[in-house]
């Protein structure tokens, strides 16, 4: 079940991106309501603050990574603080930063996982696939990794946070509104066995058929993770993102994502990242990001009946 008591953690860097600005994102979500978007459910709510990472050296790509020391240490530091709100019973929100810091997170999520037994569901909501590896992309920008170092695909000190690499099993995953996939990432997907609902199958079978297929067999045993970079949004509607790709998703099915999501009752942790105010308009992104939050812990337009719970 959705658990009564979260806790909110800060990321605030761009060290992984290949734009500043990321790293104002927590602070955009805090304005913007996202511990009282929270607590209208009567959940308590608390704010862990932000961790004290690195700063952003901003260096060229070296050995086919930027600043992997640093990511590195990031990652390091998420893993433990989301790792200690699981075993506290608690549910803990990541506030991004770039996408790279959900390799810390999903990783603790993992170990915590294997430790009680559950199975693991990630949701990622995403313009992009995020699996470049080295060879793949010449910026080096770990940003657009994550997923494959949870897959096994990357630096050793990223692939095993989690206690063992690769952190989780690529079938557990449904990558959700993807649009922009580079040729070399389109065949490491397809070959790991990754379940995507590109924009091409939305437009065609519909989000609410998207995410059935993405949540089915989700139970009492399944812990849910839910990734959502912000730029899984189409830019019109949401342009505060530093990677921004026409064609995603409207306010009315990203709402529905979060809904259906909510109806499951077993949303255990969450990452909101990618959030870069310095490309928003009057935090208009921000405040977006907190409605589909508020959707994801319980707010409603349903006026039909609510689904039972497995």
């Amino acid at each position: 079940m959705t658990a009564h008591e979260v806790s909110l953690i800060g990321a605030p860097t761009d060290i992984g991106a290949g734009m500043l600005g990321a790293r104002m994102g927590p602070e955009a979500l805090r304005v913007a309501g996202i511990a009282q978007a929270i607590a209208q459910f009567g959940i308590e709510v608390r704010d862990c603050g932000n961790i004290a990472g690195p700063a952003n050296p901003w260096r060229p790509a070296a050995d086919g990574f930027r600043h992997l020391p640093e990511v590195v240490r990031w990652n390091e530091l998420l893993h433990d603080a989301v790792y200690a709100q699981l075993a506290a019973d608690r549910l803990p929100v990541l506030l991004g930063g770039d996408h790279s810091m959900a390799i810390g997170s999903i990783s603790a999520v993992a170990r915590h996982c294997r430790e009680r037994g559950k199975k693991l569901r990630l949701l990622w909501f995403d313009a992009h696939a995020d699996f470049n590896t080295a060879t793949l992309t010449p910026s080096g920008n770990i940003h657009g990794m994550p997923v494959a170092c949870l897959c096994g695909h990357g630096p050793k000190d990223l692939i095993g946070l989690s206690g063992q690499s690769p952190a989780l099993n690529a079938r557990d995953i449904r990558q959700i509104g993807i649009r922009s996939v580079d040729e070399g990432e389109k065949g490491l997907v397809h070959d790991i066995g990754i379940e995507v609902f590109d924009m091409r199958y939305i437009d065609e079978m519909g989000m609410g058929n998207a995410m059935e297929l993405a949540l089915a067999l989700v139970g009492a045993d399944t812990h849910l993770h839910v990734s959502l970079d912000v730029d899984f949004l189409d830019p019109d509607i949401a342009p505060g993102v530093g990677t921004a790709v026409r064609g995603g998703p409207t306010y009315r099915e990203a709402q529905l994502c979060m809904e259906m999501i909510a109806d499951t009752g077993r949303l255990a942790s969450l990452d909101v990242v990618e959030l870069n105010p310095a490309l928003d308009v009057r935090n208009q992104t921000a405040e977006l990001v907190v409605e589909l939050i508020a959707s994801l812990f319980g707010k409603s337009t349903l006026m039909r009946k609510a689904p039972s719970r497995p």
